[in-house]
This record gives C-alpha cells, sequence and structure tokens, in this order.
C-alpha cells in the first residue's frame, strides 16, 4: 500500500515539474554557455527572499502549465536572488533595482527585453515576455537606437 501511494505521488511530482518553468541551477556563465549551444536566450528571474510579489510569481504564476511551455521551449532559465552569490553583481550589471525583475539576455550577455513587476495572470505574462519579439517594443527601438539607427 505505501509502495502504491508513494509512487502515485512521485508521480504527480514529475506531472507537475514538466508543467512549470524549468531553471537551470548553474551559474550565470554557465547558462550563457548552454543558452549559446542550444541557440536559445536566457530568461533571467531576478528575485529577493524578502519580496511578495516575487512569492506570488513564484507560487502562482510561473508554475502554470502554458507559461512552463511557452519559456522551457523558448529559454534557458535561470532564478538569482539579487541580494546572494553573484547576485549583487548582477544587479549592478544589468541595473535591476525593483523586484520581481525579469529580464530576456541574449547569448552575448546584453539585455533584450525588461519586464518590472509581476502579473496576476499567466497568459499576461507570457504577453510580456512575447515582447521582446516585438519589432516595435520599448527595448527593440532602444537597442535600434543605440546602434546608430535613428
Amino acid at each position: 500500500m505505501y509502495k502504491i501511494l508513494i509512487g502515485l505521488f512521485l508521480s504527480v511530482l514529475c506531472l507537475q515539474a514538466k508543467c512549470q518553468i524549468q531553471f537551470d541551477e548553474g551559474s550565470f556563465t554557465e547558462v550563457l554557455v548552454k543558452a549559446k549551444q542550444e541557440k536559445r536566450m536566457v530568461f533571467m528571474d531576478c528575485y529577493t527572499s524578502w519580496c511578495g510579489p516575487c512569492k506570488m510569481m513564484a507560487e502562482k504564476i510561473l508554475p502554470l502549465k502554458e507559461v512552463g511551455e511557452y519559456m522551457n521551449g523558448r529559454f534557458v532559465c535561470i532564478k538569482v536572488d539579487m541580494e546572494k552569490g553573484e547576485g549583487p553583481k548582477l544587479a549592478q550589471k544589468y541595473q535591476v533595482s525593483a523586484y520581481p525583475t525579469f529580464l530576456v539576455i541574449k547569448t552575448d550577455g546584453t539585455v533584450m527585453h525588461r519586464i518590472v513587476g509581476g502579473t496576476l495572470d499567466g497568459k499576461e505574462f507570457i504577453r510580456k515576455v512575447d515582447g521582446a519579439f516585438d519589432q516595435n517594443s520599448a527595448a527593440s527601438m532602444s537597442a535600434e537606437y543605440m546602434a546608430g539607427n535613428r
């Protein structure tokens, strides 16, 4: 009986893990290398342990099936506590001062898109992340401007 219950419990955990965003456990540099090898971009969840909206996103939005399916196919994802480990250095480099901040980063380490703040809906979150690929987005226009295309 216990073996059946344990097996059922582990099956549910495995199914849930496939539905949510799969965050890489490596360092930021390792994630950049992996993204380059897999020809994907990096998605960075910049959070702090005391941030209420960060906790809400981690508990309610990021585990959603549709969010996981969208993100896992397009990005190598990483979660970074901006107050621990390499977090302070990354917060300074990418000018992260509000939480949560979500960054879409090219494999050369440049920011392609920035989302500041949480969302209350998975579809809205996907729409905001998808804005990274809109040629008329503020981030795309800023990159064009910085490249000299005025």
